[in-house]
């Protein structure tokens, strides 16, 4: 059965609607912010889905783009639905702000496509991985939040298993693959894992060799998410020392996609790839 909206996207729905009504009754943001008291980047976060909106500022703000009847009912009832609580929520203070709005994005993704240089993507990580990751970050202290930092990702894989389930396509550097994360032990015990991960329909698996050389994602790792339906368009993700960072400007989404699409060709075949992470794990 088909789960409802995550409360991030019913979010980001209401901030694509709330951006269509500021242009329909040309305003500017600074109009609207201006009009409120707000901040211009108060407004740009709503807009945004980067936080929510309050049932008091809604109604202001509704009355200033002059909607009133059943369109007024109807973004009142998705403002309501965008502040119900997700699963992940209750580990909301172990989490980062920005990774905890991509949760909420890739539950409800159709494609994921991921480029990762450092890494095994968190939806293909073992337990005992992600948590050398995790406590290898140096920022944590506490254990329990270490501990629900790793929860966090293991139940992210559910999504693999959603009906119908999102197409996960990784390219990893060959460095995800050499670097002893955990230890020998956890490393073949991953790079099995993932080498067993392009045999399921939903995920593609491709390695990027050494041998590649200089290549058009030296910049780093990220994440394009795809949405069906809606109004959601797609989205960039990219993770950085002091937090993730979104991108949703069609200049900003064609570069990263040319990106992918030179890296898709760069990289060996899926088939290939097994094979090399399987040589790789005989190297450990």
């Amino acid at each position: 059965m088909p789960t409802k909206p995550s409360p991030t996207v019913l979010r980001r729905q209401l901030g694509a609607e709330l951006r269509r009504l500021r242009d329909r009754a040309n305003r500017t943001a600074a109009d609207a912010a201006g009009q409120l008291g707000w901040s211009e980047s108060k407004l740009s976060r709503i807009e945004t889905a980067n936080t929510g909106i309050r049932p008091a500022d809604l109604e202001r703000l509704l009355e200033f783009y002059a909607v009133n009847g059943a369109e007024r009912t109807r973004l009142l009832a998705l403002a309501g639905q965008s502040r119900r609580r997700a699963w992940w929520e209750a580990y909301g203070d172990a989490l980062p702000g920005a990774y905890e709005a991509y949760i909420g994005f890739e539950a409800e993704a159709t494609s994921i496509l991921t480029y990762e240089a450092q890494v095994v993507p968190g939806l293909l990580q073992t337990a005992e991985y992600a948590n050398a990751v995790t406590v290898a970050d140096g920022v944590l202290e506490d254990s329990e939040v270490t501990n629900q930092r790793v929860a966090v990702r293991m139940a992210r894989q559910a999504v693999l298993t959603r009906d119908p389930p999102p197409k996960l396509w990784a390219i990893l550097d060959e460095a995800v693959l050499r670097r002893p994360i955990g230890g020998p032990d956890v490393l073949r015990r991953q790079l099995t894992r993932l080498a067993d991960s392009n045999e399921r329909s939903m995920v593609t698996v491709q390695v990027l060799p050494f041998a590649a050389g200089a290549h058009r994602a030296l910049a780093g790792s990220f994440v394009i998410l795809e949405f069906t339906g809606g109004s959601e368009g797609p989205l960039v993700y990219s993770e950085g020392m002091t937090g993730g960072v979104f991108r949703s400007k069609p200049e900003e989404l064609r570069a990263y996609w040319m990106s992918f699409e030179a890296l898709r060709s760069a990289a060996l075949s899926p088939a290939d790839s097994a094979e090399f992470i399987r040589a790789a794990i005989g190297d450990i």
